[in-house]
């Protein structure tokens, strides 16, 4: 608590609040740089993979190893061919985020890989909104006319933010023949673009 009252008294804030103390602790602790959207090069491949692994096994307890995701080991002959398009979400130097969008043919699209680490999630920073933003703004220009997506039953928060940003539900038996299922997907979404 002394922490939260001398980090309120140095931003010079007389009034307590949750934004406030929230303001403050984005500031202090994760910078305040602004959140850019990148396209993805090889220079990021680690960075990738590390962000990907660790919010699939350490946070969702999901047992599933790099070398069952081979697309993240080739990112520009899986994702960057075609239309398709990898971006990452970057503050300062650091990766945050990762969206995918995977051109299947016959103007569809499959959206893979939408990451974002757990400390710059929410409304506050706006990560997953700006990478969602880029990847349906890219598929509008390139004349997508279906994006969708799977995902666990693990991923409640993701499976509401896709709700919320007009992806439908579907059963797996309305997807394209040519969408990449995950052996882990159990609900499938789409969106009209």
């Amino acid at each position: 608590m002394m922490i939260c009252v001398s980090l309120l008294k140095k931003h010079c804030l007389k009034k307590v609040s949750l934004q406030n103390i929230q303001e403050v602790f984005k500031k202090e602790y994760l910078g305040s740089s602004e959140v850019n959207i990148e396209i993805y090069t090889d220079i990021n491949k680690k960075d990738v993979a590390d962000l990907v692994l660790h919010i699939q096994n350490a946070e969702f307890g999901i047992p599933i190893t790099l070398e069952l995701q081979p697309d993240l080991n080739e990112i520009p002959a899986f994702y960057q061919i075609n239309n398709g398009n990898f971006w990452i979400a970057k503050i300062d130097d650091k990766i945050i985020g990762t969206i995918s969008l995977l051109d299947i043919g016959n103007c569809q699209a499959a959206l893979r890989k939408m990451f974002v680490d757990k400390n710059y999630r929410g409304k506050e920073f706006g990560v997953g909104q700006k990478l969602l933003d880029t990847l349906i703004e890219w598929a509008r220009h390139k004349g997508f006319t279906e994006i969708f997506l799977g995902t666990t039953e693990k991923f409640t928060r993701a499976q509401r933010f896709y709700e919320k940003n007009d992806f439908k539900e579907i059963g797996k038996q309305e997807l394209p023949a040519a969408f990449p299922v995950m052996e882990v997907d159990i609900k499938f979404y789409r969106l009209s673009t």
